[in-house]
């Protein structure tokens, strides 16, 4: 793949799990929904896969919600 289409995504997901773990860890909103928007660029790329396309939307639905939700409550 040409390097110059590869960096922008690359950059995009590099930045998007940064995001995320600062999210994870200091719970800073603003993080999640920059994370989000991150991952809803990467979903409309042309050269992702269906499946990655549908993970990226879902993180991108979580992240968005101010509430967090957990799998199995306890």
């Amino acid at each position: 793949p040409d390097t110059e289409t590869a960096m922008p995504a690359t950059e995009l997901w590099a930045g998007a799990l940064s995001l995320i773990l600062i999210h994870e860890e200091t719970g800073c909103q603003h993080s999640a929904l920059h994370a989000a928007r991150l991952l809803d660029q990467l979903s409309d790329t042309a050269d992702i896969d269906d499946e990655t396309r549908r993970l990226c939307e879902r993180a991108s639905s979580r992240l968005s919600h101010k509430e967090r939700r957990h799998a199995c409550p306890a």
